[in-house]
């Protein structure tokens, strides 16, 4: 039996929302591999800071309401999977989202997969990759 180096992936708040909050199907792969500790989830704590003001949005309340699910419970699964680390450098490049930069600068001080839907991130896919951080990476949920 051969035991597996963790994947090293940043989530973007969107990202999280989906494995928790939507429970969206395309996310099962990801979600399972963050549970079963195939991936390693870097964060910061604003990272968390964010999250936690996300979820008091009243679309998100909407949704947290009618699946019956308290937004601790998402904060909780944040503090049980995602490994905080100290804010990164700020990276070679910078993304016209200020709110997505902090995403970006851990990816790339960590050479971590980033995963992100969103545009201003989205377009930056080929710089990214200059710096060793794949977008997006297909995930398989583990054996």
């Amino acid at each position: 039996m051969s035991v597996s180096t963790p994947v090293r992936r940043v989530l973007d708040t969107n990202i999280v929302l989906d494995l928790w909050v939507f429970d969206e199907p395309q996310a099962e792969a990801l979600r399972t591999s963050v549970e079963s500790g195939s991936t390693q989830w870097l964060a910061t704590a604003a990272m968390r800071e964010e999250l936690a003001r996300v979820l008091a949005y009243p679309q998100i309340v909407k949704r947290l309401t009618h699946r019956q699910l308290p937004a601790s419970a998402v904060l909780d699964h944040f503090d049980r999977h995602a490994q905080l680390q100290p804010n990164a450098p700020k990276a070679e490049y910078t993304c016209n989202d200020a709110d997505d930069q902090k995403f970006i600068d851990l990816a790339v001080a960590h050479t971590a997969a980033l995963h992100s839907k969103d545009a201003q991130v989205l377009c930056m896919k080929k710089r990214l990759a200059r710096c060793g951080v794949a977008l997006n990476p297909v995930t398989t949920i583990p054996a």
